[in-house]
Order: C-alpha cells, then structure tokens, then sequence
C-alpha cells in the first residue's frame, strides 16, 4: 500500500516536492526503463512508463528515448501540473477535498498510528485543524509530501518534468490524459476505508518506505516490467476499491484513447506512470487484445 500510495499520487504530489534537498548519491546512475510503439501506416505511438519523482543523477536518457522525443510531434503525460503556479492545483483540491462535519483526523487512523500521524502534520507545517476540516483522501495527499522530500525525492528530476521541459524547448506541444481536477475526483470518489488506507501509508515514516522504494526503483532502472506487474498486483491485492478506481478503469480510458488517436497521423510520446503499462489489464495488455501489435523498443 505504501509503494502503491506513492505511485498512484504522485503525478500531482509531485509538486509538493519541487526545490526540495535532495539525498542522493554523488554518482551518475544509468537507468534503461521500457520503451514501445505502437504504429499503424502513418501514426506512431510511444508508451514510456515512467518514475514521476527521482533523486538526483539518474541517467535515463538514452539513444532511443531521444530518438521517440525526436520523432514525436507531442508529448501526453497523465495530468500537467503548472510548477510555475502551484495555487492552482491547491484551489482544486480545496475545492473538492474540504468538507463539513468530518471528524478530527487523529480519529481516522488506530491507536497505534495516531504518534506517527501527528509527527507527520507537525513536519507537513499544515495547521491541524485545516487537516481536520480535510475529506481523508485530500490529508493524505497533503502528507505524502514529508515522505518524498525526505526520500531525496525531487518532482523536476521526474521523467515526465525532464520530458516537458525537453518537448517545450523544442516548440512541441504538451498534453495531458486527465485533468488535475479529473485525477483528484477519482480519490475523492473512493470509499472512506480505502480513503483510511491512503492516509496510513501517507504517515509511515520514511525509513519504512525507503527499501520498497528502491526496489521499485531498481526494477524500473532495469525496465523489469514483469517484476513491476508482481508489485502492482501485491499492493492492489487487499484493496478491489482502490484497483478499480485507480488503475483498471483509467487503464482502460488511456487505451481507447491510444486507439483513438492511432485514427490520426503523426508521432506522440505517451509517457504515465510505469505500473499503467505492467501485466495483465495494463494498457499495453489492453492494446493488445484490441488486436494492435505494440513492439518494445528498450
């Protein structure tokens, strides 16, 4: 659940990590994450699976990543967040993550978390009584930040950060999948108790999150999708809500839009986050049985 949290939020918690210090090590460490196409006579598609949030000197950029960034006329990623204006992600979730009558947050987690719930809020610097007035879902994404900035975890080290700014150098321009105000109604809609598991992974202390990280980071490093389809299914296994919310029915929107687009020529770059394009019931896995053939290039 952990790593799932950290996956599944961070497209848009990943600005709560921009200019933070980061903790990583001083060596370049080189990265070949998967690379496919998927193409017809005159359109070409490029699925990326990507790391929203690195540490420093990860080199994932290699001759054929650059090679589709040069061929692609855009970039689509999951959801734009305007780094240059961060008040605009903050009125959205406001606007749909306060609620009246919510009980004290302390309450939403058992006894035995409520100490490191606490010295989660204390670290965030968010005054407790807003996070009370807080549906749990939007708590949770406001703490998840404690655990990414002391991870050395930094949102303009992702990939999908390093693709914007490369693509807007170039003059092409950027999409996105889902809107901000999109990506957040699918936690807002979740029921409390999946709600309640967000917010317990979104308090562990980092030291508890830091191994499964790596792991998940050295599988991406190595482009193991098998070994990405294993974690995926392991965190989603206790919680059929947060599976179908989260993961098989965007994968199943982000598909059809592949197809879709497939109907109009030129080259993209669709870059999400590395689990969508995973195992069975990932996009990659619907695009298939669609009857396309989706080549891996790296």
């Amino acid at each position: 659940m952990k790593k799932l949290l950290q996956r599944l939020l961070a497209p848009i918690a990943a600005l709560l990590t921009l200019g933070s210090a980061s903790a990583s090590s001083s060596a370049p460490y080189t990265a070949r994450p998967a690379l496919w196409a998927v193409s017809d006579a005159d359109t070409t598609v490029y699925l990326f699976g990507t790391i929203h949030l690195l540490p420093e000197n990860y080199q994932w950029r290699s001759a054929r990543i650059d090679q589709a960034v040069s061929n692609s006329n855009q970039l689509v990623v999951e959801t734009i967040i305007d780094d240059k204006d961060p008040m605009k992600l903050f009125q959205v979730l406001m606007s749909i993550g306060m609620s009246p009558g919510q009980p004290p947050l302390a309450s939403r987690v058992p006894a035995a978390k409520q100490a490191d719930l606490a010295d989660a809020v204390k670290k965030s610097g968010v005054p407790p009584q807003v996070l009370d007035r807080m549906e749990t879902w939007a708590a949770a994404f406001i703490l998840l930040g404690n655990q990414f900035r002391e991870m050395g975890l930094k949102g303009e080290e992702g990939v999908e950060m390093v693709l914007r700014n490369a693509f807007a150098g170039q003059g092409k321009p950027i999409g996105e999948l889902e809107t901000n105000l999109q990506q957040l109604t699918f936690f807002d809609k979740l029921p409390e108790d999946a709600q309640r598991q967000l917010l317990e992974g979104a308090i562990d202390p980092s030291s508890a999150t830091r191994e499964e990280f790596r792991a998940m980071l050295k599988a991406w490093v190595r482009g193991d999708v098998n070994a990405i389809a294993r974690s995926f299914n392991q965190d989603l296994s206790g919680s059929p809500a947060l599976e179908q919310a989260l993961l098989k029915r965007r994968n199943a929107n982000w598909s059809k839009w592949i197809e879709g687009r497939l109907q109009q020529p030129g080259s993209i770059m669709v870059a999400v986050g590395a689990g969508h394009l995973a195992g069975r019931g990932s996009v990659i896995d619907l695009l298939k049985k669609d009857g396309y053939k989706v080549r891996r290039l790296q």
